[in-house]
């Protein structure tokens, strides 16, 4: 194009022709220096944001060690002498919890007293509490069953072993609760809890554990059934999905799979039902998957733009909630690389959205419609009717009017919220129960056995 723009003729025309293209190239270059700022924006924030070892984080972890130093040297220096005229220290720690264990040690100084031998009487005294950790540790159970024989019939009696939760197995139900939480809630590998147990003289290989895990799987399978169920009967489920990665057998890479997250919390709406989430495992992310998760189930489903979702809505199905949240973070991407005022007015009114849902929390749902009704339906109608009247002034191709034409086609589909006080503005719940999977998918692999069941 630019070579279109070497023109040498004083013709009205060609000077006409050649502006238009001059202007189209600018606005052409324009949109690409726009686009790739907002890539650039995000790659940076992903690589270099709060989740990553920032500079803001190192600075901490600087002082931290200042502060660790600075204690050492404390700690290996003269004690000073107390000054006698010196108010008693106050300090203002937290007591230490009522529920813990108190082992009383009493120092006395005897019932005499050392200068003169007269007898002693208690004033009062003093209590120092200190806070110490004795480590777990292993125990055996040991199960002595004697077989005796009757002194008439010569029968042999012996009592049967009672109910275990492995079959033949060496551990108890509490070691394997340890095992099972120490992976999956506090993301230790079975590697490294080999280790951790090693240093207490017990020999655990990764192999024996993991068939552990693969064994109790099976035996809570019945209870994650009934979890489902429980999330299925409520009004509202909130739905959502991390990829995981998953090593196959026989094959040296990975392939990208998912855990699939649907959460019953009814705590905003001062529900009875306990917060409960439901997960499965797929090796893909097919639409088919959600619908055969949640099928038949008629209620409201929080969801992000999936598409995979789909199958789940329409006429004797389940009604959509759109999320707030998603919307926003379009348009504080486009705010963060560009600085755009239009992205931080869209911002600021959906603020206000949250501002009503903290005022709302709590509440029964129907107190929750009638403050929605009066003080978020305004700003959800005028915040709709701004985004379309803000499209047509941008440029089409600009990350802004994705964000404006993904928040249109969002909007209509959050507004269910304005009239049900079981629904939330957000899909958050899911999020935040999806977010220890995400946290975990770093230290291990999933790998594909018998018991991943889609």
């Amino acid at each position: 194009m630019l070579n279109d723009l070497d023109i040498g003729s004083d013709d009205p025309d060609e000077l006409r022709r050649a502006n238009a293209l001059l202007a189209a190239e600018v606005k052409s270059q324009a949109l690409l220096i726009e686009k790739l700022q907002h890539q650039l924006e995000g790659h940076n924030r992903h690589r270099f944001g709060s989740t990553s070892e920032s500079l803001d984080q190192l600075n901490l972890t600087f002082e931290e060690d200042e502060q660790i130093g600075a204690s050492a040297q404390a700690q290996t220096g003269p004690t000073p002498e107390p000054e006698q005229d010196k108010q008693p220290r106050q300090h203002s720690r937290k007591p230490l919890p009522d529920h813990l264990d108190r082992h009383e040690e009493v120092l006395s100084p005897g019932e005499e007293c050392g200068h003169c031998g007269g007898a002693l009487k208690t004033l009062g005294e003093d209590v120092t509490e200190e806070l110490e950790y004795v480590p777990g540790r292993f125990v055996v159970n040991r199960i002595v069953r004697p077989r005796k024989a009757c002194s008439d019939c010569e029968a042999i009696i012996q009592s049967p072993l009672p109910s275990r939760p492995i079959e033949r197995g060496r551990p108890g139900p509490g070691l394997l609760a340890h095992v099972l939480v120490s992976k999956y809630a506090d993301h230790l590998p079975l590697y490294r809890q080999s280790q951790i147990y090693a240093r207490d003289g017990v020999e655990l290989e990764r192999s024996t554990m993991a068939d552990w895990v693969g064994r109790s799987t099976a035996l809570l399978e019945p209870l994650a059934d009934a979890i489902g169920r429980m999330v299925r009967q409520g009004e509202a489920v909130f739905a959502d999905d991390t990829p995981v990665k998953m090593q196959a057998p026989g094959q040296k890479k990975t392939k990208t799979a998912r855990v699939w997250t649907y959460v019953r919390d009814e705590r905003p709406w001062s529900g009875q039902s306990p917060p409960c989430s439901w997960y499965q495992f797929t090796i893909d992310r097919k639409g088919e998957h959600p619908t055969n998760h949640l099928s038949g189930y008629k209620g409201w489903i929080h969801a992000d733009g999936y598409s995979g979702f789909n199958g789940l809505f329409g006429e004797s199905k389940a009604c959509e909630m759109a999320c707030m949240a998603h919307v926003r973070r379009k348009f504080v991407d486009v705010f963060s690389a560009q600085g755009s005022s239009v992205a931080e007015e869209a911002i600021r009114r959906i603020a206000k959205l949250y501002a009503v849902e903290k005022e709302a929390r709590g509440k029964l749902p129907e107190e929750r419609v009638a403050l929605r009704q009066h003080k978020a339906k305004p700003v959800f109608d005028e915040l709709e009717q701004w985004l379309h009247d803000q499209l047509p002034r941008i440029s089409g191709k600009s990350p802004l009017a994705k964000a404006i034409r993904y928040a249109l086609g969002r909007l209509p589909k959050a507004r269910g919220y304005l009239d049900s006080g079981c629904l939330e503005l957000d899909n958050n719940s899911a999020e935040r129960a999806v977010k220890p999977v995400a946290v975990g998918r770093k230290n291990s692999y999933d790998r594909l056995s018998s018991f991943a069941r889609s």
